[in-house]
């Protein structure tokens, strides 16, 4: 009894009107009336069932349109040489480190009476064995870029021929009593549903070192959209949905470029998404909507609990900006002085892979037969799609860097 009781007094804390609205509203002044429609917190749980949704379509996508085109592309799995099976080793690898120090591998090579080289291949071939191909970053690739293509293109039909994406004083006119256009509607559960989608596969998909800032911003944009919904202030959010977007698209199709070895289209992709990332998200994001969520809303109302939550987490994406604004800059930095060799965002295992493929890559090619190696040596030459690979070496290792961002 007393627990239900907590349960709901915290429950109308919550919900207390006070926190999502300026002092002279309630949620009353939200109910739908006089042909006004209003978003409801309730809209929000079809996510949950949406983004389940999304992980089916995305695996079916994967399969069925993903993979055959990268294949037809030149784009093949890689198989690794599996390491022969070691108790001790694989046990250390499993529950103490993939990366042993040197005196760890001293150590191990009295436990197993190998020798200390013997343990280090061991141990690289494991963690190679354990590395992401091309193939499958190819299609988590192909499937987030149709889906930022689709979102952006359905923002821009949305919000086209509506006022605030032109003058943005007119998002807090008559708020909080806006209607709530079916466009937006599904503009919003579409966006959380897929950001809902990809918190649900992070732990699956390739891991790259900003692991945790991926996380962080996953959690702060579904907070955000979420709040922005139950307070009203859905046209803000339809323009940082849009905004978040237009770069996105441009990130994703230089990957997909760069793993089909289309490098120069995949460098020119890299320089047009490098530009408008710093335009949107380090120029308008901050200047335009955050001064728009900061400055005009004190010109309708007084300053209130969730005018400085919504301002606080949009101040959070921003910081996820500058951030990984920081990790273009040092590619683009140790490109032009010709330093790059690897992606900033990766494990240190793509490099790696990288530094000892040629040692595998001769063991298998050993056992060809001469009209595959035949094959591969003209694919070589012609490039992928019959295209002439680019001359350019820095290029190469621009592309590279750029497969991970």
């Amino acid at each position: 009894m007393i627990r239900k009781e907590m349960l709901e007094t915290l429950y109308q804390w919550f919900w207390w009107d006070k926190l999502w609205l300026p002092a002279e509203l309630s949620w009353a002044d939200l109910e739908d009336k006089d042909g006004r429609v209003y978003a409801k917190a309730s809209h929000l749980y079809v996510t949950v069932p949406y983004a389940f949704s999304f992980l089916l379509v995305r695996y079916l996508f994967e399969r069925w349109i993903a993979t055959p085109l990268a294949v037809s592309g030149g784009i093949r799995h890689r198989v690794h040489l599996k390491v022969e099976h070691n108790p001790i080793l694989e046990n250390y690898y499993s529950t103490h480190s993939k990366n042993p120090l040197q005196a760890d591998i001293n150590g191990l090579s009295k436990k197993s009476s190998l020798p200390v080289r013997q343990i280090e291949r061991w141990f690289r071939r494991r963690r190679r064995q354990d590395h992401p191909g091309v193939l499958k970053k190819f299609r988590e690739a192909s499937w987030r870029f149709v889906f930022y293509l689709s979102a952006f293109i359905g923002g821009i039909a949305a919000l086209y021929d509506k006022e605030w994406l032109y003058d943005s004083r007119q998002v807090w006119t008559g708020y909080p009593k806006q209607s709530m256009l079916d466009s937006q509607y599904w503009y919003y559960i579409l966006e959380m549903s897929f950001y809902g989608c990809l918190l649900c596969s992070i732990a699956f998909d390739v891991k790259r070192k900003d692991f945790k800032e991926q996380i962080i911003h996953h959690l702060a944009t579904l907070v955000l959209l979420s709040f922005s919904w139950c307070a009203n202030f859905i046209r803000m959010g339809t323009l940082v949905m849009l905004v978040h977007d237009a770069s996105d698209i441009l990130l994703e199709s230089a990957k997909l470029f760069n793993y089909a070895k289309w490098e120069k289209t995949s460098h020119g992709l890299f320089v047009a998404f490098a530009i408008v990332f710093m335009v949107t998200r380090l120029i308008i994001f901050p200047f335009w909507l955050i001064h728009c969520t900061w400055v005009y809303p004190v010109h309708h109302y007084p300053a209130y609990f969730g005018y400085y939550f919504f301002n606080v987490m949009l101040v959070v994406l921003l910081f996820l900006h500058i951030f990984w604004a920081y990790l273009i800059f040092r590619m683009i930095r140790k490109f032009l002085f010709g330093t790059l060799t690897r992606d900033e965002r990766s494990d240190n295992e793509e490099e790696e892979e990288q530094e000892s493929s040629l040692t595998e890559d001769g063991d298998v090619q050993q056992h060809k037969p001469f009209n595959e190696l035949s094959r591969d040596a003209a694919s070589e030459k012609n490039g992928c799609f019959g295209l002439s690979p680019p001359e350019n070496t820095c290029l190469s290792r621009l592309c590279h860097e750029l497969g991970s961002v």
